[in-house]
């Protein structure tokens, strides 16, 4: 499944050059195409990355490895769910709200359940978690004097914790466990470094939007 309506290919079966595939496309883009499915997937996976993690007390090397590999396919179709949505445009009002839903989900899960089981202290969740719904808040808060756009730090962060919650899912000892130690530190100092810059262009992003307001309101009192 390519996610691309026939009608899109001229009726060859090919799918059309990425960017171009036209309106026709676009009004077909339906929530059945396959960037929704992967999130889809990812969303049913965060229950069954829980119970494969917690399984017989949550500290059974090979259950591990199996909630290791559900939380790398989670990850590996976060990648892929956005840019085949943005490639064949099949971006959907559903993937809009689902996609990052999806993102936060498997993220909490494999934090919070890491904690609780003793391997990750809990402010390390605390951090992480109040950093995101921050954000998120925070862009809601924004969102009608424009959009923040994704920043290439906020990228490098998402690799970052999703590579150091990964080291620790797994029962990793010796060497590797103090390598994850440090991977999780710079997850954290990402987490908060790239926090603040959101904040920060938040604020200007507000503060444009509002002087913007105010100049248009000036300009139409004076042709009163």
């Amino acid at each position: 499944m390519t996610g691309v309506p026939a009608s899109a290919t001229g009726g060859t079966g090919r799918p059309a050059p990425r960017g171009k595939l036209g309106a026709a496309a676009v009004n077909q883009a339906s929530l059945w195409n396959i960037a929704n499915i992967l999130t889809m997937i990812r969303l049913v996976l965060v229950p069954g990355f829980v119970v494969l993690l917690l399984q017989d007390g949550g500290h059974d090397p090979a259950w591990r490895a199996w909630a290791w590999a559900a939380f790398a396919v989670a990850m590996i179709t976060d990648v892929f769910d956005g840019h085949l949505a943005r490639a064949y445009n099949l971006v959907t009002d559903f993937g809009k709200i689902a996609d990052p839903i999806a993102d936060k989900a498997i993220m909490a899960a494999g934090l919070i359940c890491l904690s609780w089981l003793g391997d990750l202290p809990w402010w390390v969740t605390a951090v992480v978690l109040a950093r995101e719904l921050g954000i998120t808040l925070m862009r809601f808060w924004v969102i009608r004097h424009g959009v923040i756009p994704a920043s290439r730090g906020g990228k490098m962060k998402t690799l970052a914790q999703g590579t150091a919650v990964g080291m620790y899912v797994l029962m990793l000892t010796g060497p590797l466990a103090t390598l994850r130690f440090w991977v999780m530190v710079v997850a954290v100092l990402l987490t908060v470094v790239t926090g603040l810059d959101y904040v920060r262009q938040a604020v200007v992003l507000r503060r444009r939007g509002l002087a913007a307001e105010r100049a248009a309101a000036r300009a139409e009192a004076a042709t009163r």
